[in-house]
Parts: structure tokens; C-alpha cells; sequence
């Protein structure tokens, strides 16, 4: 989406705002309220995308974390963290 790369995440969030506030005022013509609406669509896509990709990071983040830290926290020959309180599961 041409958009994305245009837009932040908080300049879409708050454009989108506005949309929904104008949107919700009333006193628009069909015309209006439609090319309203269809930016508003594009926006909230925007703000997906932009959550998509947090979400993906910090997903990738933790298991990156994940996978440092489990050699320290397993004895050897315990799979699984089985044998330092943990429950395997």
C-alpha cells in the first residue's frame, strides 16, 4: 500500500479518528460520506499493516530472546527444561 510508507502508524490512527468524527457528524452528501468512508477503509488497512509488522517483531524479538536464553536455563540431558522446575509441557 502506497500509504503505508507515506503514513506512520499514529498519523493514520489519527487521520482515521477525524474520519469517523466527520463521518459521524452528519450533514455529508452520499458523495461525501462515501469517499469518507472508503479512506477511512484504507486507513484502518494502514494501521493493520503497521500492527502486523509490531506484532511480527515482537514475536521475532522473543523468540530470538527465547532461544538465547534456554541453553543457560537447561541442565544437559534435560529436554525440555524437565529437572529445573519446570513442567515439560
Amino acid at each position: 500500500m502506497a500509504d503505508r510508507e507515506a503514513l506512520s502508524y499514529e498519523q493514520a490512527r489519527d487521520e482515521l479518528t477525524s474520519v469517523v468524527k466527520r463521518l459521524e457528524a452528519g450533514g455529508l452528501s452520499l458523495e461525501q460520506s462515501l469517499d469518507l468512508w472508503e479512506r477511512g477503509e484504507r486507513l484502518a488497512g494502514i494501521c493493520a499493516e503497521w500492527l502486523e509488522g509490531a506484532r511480527a517483531r515482537l514475536t521475532a524479538a522473543m523468540a530470538a530472546h527465547d532461544a538465547a536464553a534456554a541453553p543457560a536455563d537447561r541442565e544437559p540431558g534435560k529436554a525440555n527444561g524437565a529437572g529445573n522446575g519446570e513442567t515439560p509441557f
